[in-house]
């Protein structure tokens, strides 16, 4: 599935999918910001990807780079998780990762949950979620999980 989003490209895909130069790409962003950037040394590469379930939805710019994505896992019947959730740091600001959030709760059905950074409480708030626990570290960073509870999010 994909679809055109303020000038660029988004596309929505199972790993099987995917090209090779997509998935390395999508594994160069996410290395980019949540290793180098966010200083975080953890298994990203963690045979969740590759799942027939997994959804990998991305936006790319008017060249065919990757500049935002996020990762989508079965989580139990009828129940979904949202993570991997990224932006270039050049496009961000942009709207680019509400884009995406947004496409997949408007095309998932059943639970949304996720575990947000806690920095991005309010945002993720603004998009429909609610805190459903206390604040937790994953990988020293605080994260708060979270469950899509109102329309907020939606057009």
């Amino acid at each position: 599935m994909s679809g055109a989003v303020s000038g660029s490209t988004i596309a929505d895909r199972s790993f099987a999918e995917l090209s090779a130069q997509e998935l390395h790409d999508i594994l160069r962003l996410r290395c980019d910001v949540f290793v180098v950037e966010q200083e975080c040394v953890y298994p990203d590469v963690d045979g969740r990807d590759t799942e027939p379930e997994t959804r990998h939805v991305s936006i790319s710019d008017h060249d065919g780079a990757i500049i935002a994505y996020a990762r989508c896992l079965s989580d139990g019947p009828d129940r979904w998780r949202i993570g991997r959730v990224v932006t270039a740091p050049t496009h961000r600001s942009s709207g680019h990762a509400a884009t995406l959030v947004t496409h997949l709760v408007e095309s998932l059905e059943g639970e949304i949950i996720l575990d947000a950074q806690s920095y991005l409480l309010d945002w993720y708030t603004n998009l429909g979620f609610a805190q459903t626990g206390d604040e937790f570290l994953e990988d020293d960073i605080p994260h708060i999980p979270m469950r899509f509870e109102s329309s907020a999010g939606k057009p």
